[in-house]
């Protein structure tokens, strides 16, 4: 299982301030073909824009042959969970060449037939699961270069906070210099329809300023000189739903179907019910687990959900490597003494041997009971890979009222393997960097699993032709975990949106009405996560079946057709527009990547609107304005202390923009106290969703079924 899946998470670096401490880093670029060396990084700057839970991340980085020789650069860092790569950029005579997505084989024959004639081609490659490889040849004798890297990832939100990680902690290469020569800047720019309450930076706590130019719109921005790369970056931002609601944003050019994607998430007034549930935690102790402390880590991760449990609660520890080791070798209350002892046989594990997951599975199932009972996995994922397709088989045999939860630390985890093992279960996976705050994710984790809020959610969507929406079946329904749709639609005007679900054994069903533009041009971004959904679903059905032969060509057509690294298709940059044609090659991206800017561009202008209303009453001119509407000013605040931080501020006068949101609030019962609720209430609330997303087709590149 080599793909990378749904939604992730955001983009940074590290400052001059932090310390490489381990060996791996990723985003270096490296003299390859057997001459070793290494090449100087001049210059980063990462900008990224968030607008209602869609990341684009730009990388503009300037790099040195410092070496008096032609060198064929490598370049090589992780997969962001759940990216979509979305453009390959070489400045090639001081001209911005602009990568074409290409069938992997054909890109490589066409890259290596200019290596011999030293010839400027670019070459960017998935290599597998987890690694992306970008190859430029020749850069002559201490001469510089310069590449952009763009891609588009969709956020997860936990308890509607919205993490974002820039995966530099990696092993994918060993003994570099992970030091910028020059500065390294980073730029956040997060916009949402639902008020922003908090924003902070759990790795990088003194080294972001914050500024809240009104609730919806925050920016961050750090500077360094000498920035390390060795460590990844956490940012985060917490966002509030008074009240469950139902949200769409759509994008859809004239005259072509459109694109729309819907979030599903319940509001504030849904809380959490303390039941009392049984666990099985099965922590990895594979060698693997040595590498950039994924041990250490998980040991921490572990021990705080743990801590977390309630009285009612019971317990299991296991440990595995090639065989399973239990600690109690029954369900325990997780009371003071039991937790002792479990965070002391944890703080004694050591990491050896391989990774063998179905003896372990097999022994947490002898654990169920009449009730319900949560697996929850603490793994790199990285097993043999001919053990693969039992686990999914024993996924299914699970004993019934059994869910199975992974938890993966770090950047070098099998997050396909781990999301495909818990979504057919009726489970979650969550990914952990280093640097985040772990107590925080181990009891928003732990809030997952005291009850998924409905099973078996379907959406349909009558008066306008709604299809390809992707994930096909939808997973489970959480508190704290939205569930998001991504589809196509033909036609445009008023349509009725309906839920249902499976509540307690009671159905539900709900339904809206919500307006699909006939032209909307605002998100382009969402059109390549819908794409990449598509070739995500048609991987994992290749995985299941054993064989991804049969989806193979229609996954290098999305790939093509939307600009897609995938393991099957690669970006290939060429030296002018004459060796485009000369291959036959259709320069589809530029025109792509043309709408894409022009679209950022407004949304940039949007942006610097909110920023002037947030400086106007600034300075002696707006001295008396300030006076007559200070009750009404927005609040622009460096937050680099965390306790300082305002938890909220007034709005700035909102800026008109081009969109088609459409947001509805439903009205739902009293929980009563304490925050319990029946089933009828559970009911309701499924009514009310929230739906966030952006989309854009700019032109009909495949069949709209394809």
């Amino acid at each position: 299982m080599k793909h990378t899946t749904r939604s992730i998470v955001l983009a940074a670096a590290v400052s001059a301030t932090m310390l490489a401490s381990r060996a791996g880093a990723a985003g270096l670029l490296i003299a390859d073909g057997g001459f070793g060396g290494t090449l100087a990084i001049k210059q980063q700057d990462v900008k990224v824009v968030i607008n209602n839970g869609i990341a684009t991340t730009t990388v503009d980085e300037v790099f040195q042959n410092t070496e008096s020789r032609i060198v064929e650069a490598l370049y090589t860092f992780p997969v962001p969970r759940g990216a979509s790569v979305s453009n390959f950029s070489m400045w090639i005579n001081g001209k911005e060449m602009v990568g074409e997505v290409v069938e992997k084989k054909l890109a490589r024959q066409i890259y290596d037939s200019y290596k011999q004639k030293k010839r400027d081609p670019g070459l960017l490659e998935q290599v597998d699961y987890r690694t992306f490889e970008m190859r430029i040849f020749p850069i002559a004798a201490n001469a510089e270069q310069r590449v952009q890297i763009t891609y588009c990832q969709e956020l997860d939100f936990d308890h509607d906070r919205a993490t974002y990680v820039y995966p530099l902690a990696t092993n994918t290469r060993h003994a570099v210099d992970t030091k910028v020569q020059g500065k390294f800047a980073v730029s956040v720019d997060v916009k949402s329809e639902i008020p922003i309450v908090d924003f902070e930076s759990p790795s990088n706590t003194k080294d972001f300023v914050f500024a809240r130019h009104n609730d919806k719109y925050v920016q961050a921005s750090m500077e360094a000189q000498r920035g390390d790369l060795s460590r990844d970056v956490v940012l985060s931002f917490q966002s509030s739903r008074p009240r469950t609601g139902l949200d769409l944003i759509t994008s859809k050019p004239d005259g072509e179907d459109g694109y729309f994607s819907l979030t599903l998430t319940p509001g504030e007034e849904l809380k959490s019910i303390d039941q009392p549930m049984d666990y099985v935690f099965v922590l990895d102790v594979s060698g693997s687990m040595n590498e950039e402390g994924k041990l250490i880590t998980s040991q921490h991760a572990l021990g705080e959900f743990i801590s977390t449990l309630g009285p009612g609660d019971r317990f299991e520890v296991m440990t595995f490597n090639v065989s399973p080791t239990t600690l109690f070798s029954k369900l325990v209350t997780a009371d003071e003494a039991s937790k002792a002892k479990a965070q002391s046989f944890l703080n004694s594990q050591q990491a050896a041997g391989g990774t063998i997951l179905k003896s372990a599975m097999g022994t947490a199932y002898k654990y169920a009971s009449d009730r319900p009972l949560n697996v929850v996995i603490l793994s790199d994922g990285l097993t043999e890979q001919n053990e693969h397709q039992t686990l999914l088989n024993l996924i299914a045999q699970r004993p019934k009222d059994a869910r199975v939860f992974a938890i993966g630390v770090g950047n070098d985890v099998n997050r396909p393997l781990l999301e495909q093992i818990t979504g057919n279960s009726g489970g979650l996976a969550a990914f952990v960097s280093r640097e985040d705050n772990m107590q925080r994710q181990a009891q928003a984790f732990r809030r997952k699993l005291l009850r998924p809020i409905a099973t078996d959610v379907a959406i349909h969507i009558s008066g306008i032709e709604a299809y390809d929406l992707q994930p096909a079946r939808l997973p489970n329904l959480y508190f704290g975990s939205p569930v998001r749709v991504y589809g196509r639609y033909k036609g445009s005007g008023a349509a009725t949106v309906s839920v249902k679900g499976n509540a307690g054994g009671i159905p539900l069903e709900q339904a809206v009405s919500m307006d699909f533009p006939k032209s909307d041009d605002t998100n382009p971004q969402i059109e390549r996560m819908w794409a990449w959904k598509k070739i995500d679903a048609l991987l994992k059905e290749g995985d299941s079946a054993g064989s991804r032969d049969p989806f193979i060509n229609d996954i290098v057509l999305l790939g093509e057709g939307y600009s897609i690294a995938t393991e099957y298709t690669s970006f290939l940059v060429l030296e002018n527009d004459a060796e485009y044609q000369r291959w036959k090659i259709e320069q589809r991206n530029a025109v792509r990547m043309k709408r894409d800017r022009d679209s950022q561009a407004r949304v940039e202008l949007a942006l610097e609107k909110l920023r002037d209303n947030a400086t106007a009453d600034l300075g002696p001119a707006g001295a008396e304005h300030a006076k007559a509407s200070e009750a009404s000013a927005p609040v622009a605040t460096p937050m680099a202390d965390p306790a300082a931080r305002p938890r909220s501020a007034t709005p700035a006068p909102a800026v008109k923009e081009t969109s088609h949101n459409r947001s509805l609030d439903f009205s739902v019962p009293s929980m009563g106290g304490g925050g319990a609720f029946d089933l009828k209430s559970a009911l309701i609330l499924i009514g009310g969703i929230s739906m966030a997303g952006c989309v854009r087709h700019r032109r009909r590149l495949l069949k709209p079924n394809a």
